[in-house]
């Protein structure tokens, strides 16, 4: 027995659609097309062409042109993903301006509208890769939990959102799991971080990587192995995310204070407490 779907296909009556061996796992989801996307894009062909991919996996999609409209279907919408073309943030990653809101502040508000909820960027890139990896940092420094250079297949990009979306949507292990390396605390259940008593807010993406170094302390972790656990996707075999991310967590870690994060040349990277001790 089947039932329609808001977009006009059916599938089984349990809300669910048949899984092949191969598919990839389900979402944490009791209804796949309960999964919200906002795409935000300036370009209205890319735009509807992401849209009707993203449909296709029976997701409901909204999609804004600039990023005040993105605040304000955001509010309704409540999305649970945002996917974010570049070129709309503003001076703060590509020099563009943001009609009606202001840059880096629009993603600000944007964060504060859907605090914890991932967003995947689409930065311009370029045949020699360059530009395209200096945009995807940019991106990534300015709020994102992920990033996609151009030009991406509609299949890439539904990947890193499910990737995403597992990770924002992993359930906290129970019993109130506390991690603590030194000084440094993370609290699986709030999502909460602190080094010395000073608070660390992290993205999604750096809360899983600090997670998964935290739970290995003082054990060298290759850069491979993250990007395995960390991003339980296939990520093309581009390590240098890992560099990225490892960057990002010492500045928000280390920064003024006695480095925890190490990197062990040829081998990975590990953490522990300040010191040596």
């Amino acid at each position: 027995m089947t039932t329609a779907t808001p977009h006009g296909r059916t599938r089984p009556a349990h809300g669910r659609r048949p899984q092949s061996p191969h598919a990839p796992a389900a979402l944490p989801h009791d209804d796949a097309a309960a999964v919200r996307v906002l795409v935000v894009d300036d370009e209205a062909v890319p735009a509807e062409r992401l849209s009707h991919a993203l449909r296709s996996e029976g997701w409901q999609v909204r999609t804004a042109a600039d990023g005040a409209e993105a605040i304000r279907v955001a509010r309704d919408f409540r999305p649970d993903a945002v996917v974010l073309d570049a070129a709309v943030v503003g001076a703060a990653v590509v020099g563009a301006r943001i009609p009606g809101a202001g840059g880096a502040a629009a993603l600000g508000r944007l964060r504060g509208e859907l605090p914890g909820v991932p967003v995947l960027f689409l930065a311009g890139g370029s045949s020699g890769g360059g530009p395209g990896e200096v945009r995807a940092a940019a991106g990534l420094t300015a709020g994102g939990d992920d990033c996609v250079v151009k030009p991406f297949g509609v299949d890439e990009v539904v990947a890193r959102l499910r990737g995403l979306l597992r990770r924002s949507r992993t359930a906290a292990p129970r019993g109130g799991a506390v991690l603590t390396v030194g000084d440094l605390v993370l609290d699986e259940d709030s999502r909460e971080a602190s080094r010395g008593g000073a608070e660390i807010h992290l993205t999604a993406t750096e809360f899983e990587l600090l997670r998964f170094l935290m739970r290995n302390p003082r054990r060298v972790l290759s850069k491979p192995l993250i990007l395995d656990r960390v991003w339980s996707y296939d990520f093309g075999g581009r390590v240098n995310v890992v560099e990225l991310y490892i960057s990002y967590l010492r500045r928000k870690i280390d920064a003024g204070r006695p480095p925890m994060i190490h990197t062990r040349r040829g081998a990975g990277y590990l953490i522990k407490p300040a010191g040596g001790e």
